[in-house]
């Protein structure tokens, strides 16, 4: 289990989310991490998420 970061923007740079996440691998988190973007309703929106090493995993923007 590892630890990832989560953080989804506004164009005007508002945060709108800036949450840890926990996911068993980076290939879960991928594909886990992108259901829940997409259930917050923010896919469209400029989002990240990097595991604890900093590796991007899914952005958008």
């Amino acid at each position: 289990m590892g630890n990832y970061r989560f953080t989804a923007f506004e164009k005007s740079g508002e945060t709108l989310f800036d949450e840890v996440w926990t996911f068993e691998s980076d290939e879960v988190a991928k594909v886990e991490g992108q259901k829940r973007i997409e259930e917050k309703g923010i896919a469209a929106k400029t989002h990240r998420l990097v595991n604890s090493s900093g590796k991007l995993l899914l952005f958008h923007v």
